[in-house]
């Protein structure tokens, strides 16, 4: 199996495209086209990860963090993180990270976050809008499913927990080939009159040039006519944080004590509670306080997220119940994804949990 192979399952479930412009996730360093030997899993890659890459055999880490943030002028072996990629790069370690697109896509961090707080209906806190698009086509009647079909592959036609999704009027259409047009049907430099379908579907901006390809190899017609309509509906599966709601009312004392537990943490900061009891909640793994207004607005009681400053606890005191449960906790969910993940679509590939992965903050 080559590394791509790997890498293919993790950006199919979280596209590249949804990560945040000051992200860099995907491939650190490494070569897509060799060979897999073995996955180990990760929030973050430290010396001590990659020594057990080595022990295990396994020559692609897959971190939630990705080990460089920002450009590298130099290389020293006695700075951090040059030590960890000098020693991956030397031992032809694949270096992958799956960050902000596993966060800004529903079935990511945040729904695994939302699943241990017993959250309920869950919905995209801040979705990305403007990433939409339709794509109208014209196809003769008897081609019409082929046509759909390939769109339909090729990832069109996702509206929610719904795929295949397509609208379809028939109707005619009309054209003229010239003398150089090798029409499929009708005769050059005569007026034809075809019984056509126009076929509709919504795709994300990402999926564009793929789709195009998919249509124009199934449509039967020389010139094939498209229409590309920017869309400005929020999507309802990609965007940052989640809210939900819990079975039933919490007292705001109790509902803090299950975070501690759920999310197995030492202690948990939080602001004034602005009522005595919470229902509607709103989750964000890492460090989500730029979602405190969306929390507001959204009209929830209380939001789980990490790396909150003391100003904001005090700007939300009386409004919402804010809760830092700290930022390992609160991503440390992303293992899992990515595991189960792995193991499901590559049954007979050796996928690891790290053992030797660990939070760097300490409680006393």
């Amino acid at each position: 199996m080559k590394v791509k192979e790997v890498l293919a399952c993790l950006e199919e479930k979280f596209p590249l495209a949804y990560q945040e412009s000051y992200d860099n996730a995907g491939l650190i360093t490494g070569d897509r086209e060799a060979d897999a030997t073995g996955v180990l899993i990760c929030l973050d890659v430290s010396e001590a990860v990659v020594d057990e890459a080595l022990a295990l055999g396994a020559n692609v880490i897959v971190s939630h963090h990705p080990l460089i943030f920002h450009g590298i002028k130099k290389l020293n072996q006695g700075a951090y993180p040059d030590r960890i990629l000098i020693q991956a790069v030397r031992n032809h370690l694949n270096l992958y990270a799956c960050h902000t697109n596993a966060d800004n896509i529903k079935y990511g961090v945040n729904e695994r976050l939302a699943e241990k707080l017993g959250l309920d209906g869950t919905e995209i806190l801040s979705p990305l809008s403007g990433r939409l698009y339709k794509l109208v086509t014209f196809v003769p009647h008897q081609y019409a499913g082929r046509v759909r079909q390939a769109m339909f592959e090729a990832g069109a036609g996702h509206i929610g927990a719904y795929d295949h999704c397509s609208y379809n009027v028939e109707g005619y259409g009309t054209f003229r080939g010239s003398d150089t047009a090798n029409p499929f049907v009708g005769e050059k430099g005569i007026d034809h009159t075809e019984p056509e379908t126009r076929v509709e579907v919504i795709f994300p901006d990402y999926l564009q040039n793929k789709i195009l390809r998919h249509l124009l190899e199934a449509h039967p017609y020389e010139e094939v006519a498209y229409d590309i309509i920017p869309l400005a509906n929020p999507s309802p599966v990609a965007g940052a944080g989640l809210t939900g709601h819990l079975p039933e009312p919490m007292d705001t004392d109790a509902f803090l004590t299950m975070v501690k537990k759920a999310l197995s943490v030492q202690s948990v900061r939080y602001s004034a509670p602005a009522k005595n009891q919470v229902y509607k909640i709103a989750v964000c793994g890492g460090s989500g306080s730029f979602l405190i207004p969306a929390c507001l607005s959204a009209g929830v009681d209380a939001f789980v997220t990490a790396d909150i400053k003391y100003h904001q606890f005090i700007e939300a005191a009386g409004k919402l119940l804010l809760v830092d449960a700290g930022h390992y906790e609160t991503e440390v969910g992303a293992k899992e994804i990515f595991y189960e993940l792995l193991i499901k679509k590559l049954p007979n590939f050796a996928v690891h949990f790290s053992k030797r992965d660990f939070n760097p903050v300490n409680y006393l």
